[in-house]
C-alpha cells in the first residue's frame, strides 16, 4: 500500500479521566518529571496536558461525550486528517470545533479507534517546544 499523505502527528497524549484535576496533578508530574505544560477548561471540563497525558476532570456527565475517545493526537493540520478520514470511511464524530488550544476534530477510524485531532495555535504550540 503506498500512502499518498503523510500526516504530521507532533505528540500523541494518553487520556486519563480523574475525579480532581488538582488532586491527581502532583502525582502525574512526578510520574513524568514534568509540570503541566497546558492547563484549560472547555465544555465544563478542566484540562492539563503533562508528560505524554492529557488529564480530564469534571462531573459524570461532562466527562460522559468524551470517555469513549482512546487518545488525543497533535498533528499539523486538520484538513489532512480530514481527507484521510474521508478516504478510509471513517466517522467525523464532532468538528471541526474551536477551543481553547486551536482547532479539534474527533474522529472513529474503520475498526472502531476513537481518536481525538488538534491543530494547535501558535501559543498552545509552544508549550510543546
Amino acid at each position: 500500500m503506498i500512502w499518498e499523505m503523510a500526516v504530521t502527528v507532533l505528540a500523541t497524549l494518553a487520556r486519563v479521566y480523574v475525579d480532581d484535576l488538582d488532586v491527581a496533578l502532583p502525582t502525574f508530574v512526578e510520574l513524568t518529571g514534568e509540570q503541566p505544560r497546558l492547563r484549560f477548561t472547555y465544555r465544563g471540563l478542566n484540562l492539563a496536558s503533562v508528560g505524554g497525558y492529557l488529564l480530564l476532570a469534571g462531573s459524570d456527565d461532562a466527562l460522559a461525550p468524551y470517555r469513549g475517545t482512546h487518545a488525543t493526537a497533535i498533528v499539523e493540520s486538520l484538513d489532512q486528517i480530514l481527507s484521510i478520514t474521508e478516504q478510509h470511511g471513517g466517522e467525523i464524530l464532532d468538528g471541526p470545533n474551536e477551543v481553547p488550544t486551536g482547532r479539534n476534530l474527533t474522529v472513529r477510524h474503520p475498526g472502531g479507534a476513537t481518536i481525538e485531532y488538534v491543530q494547535f495555535d501558535a501559543a498552545a504550540r509552544s508549550a510543546l517546544a
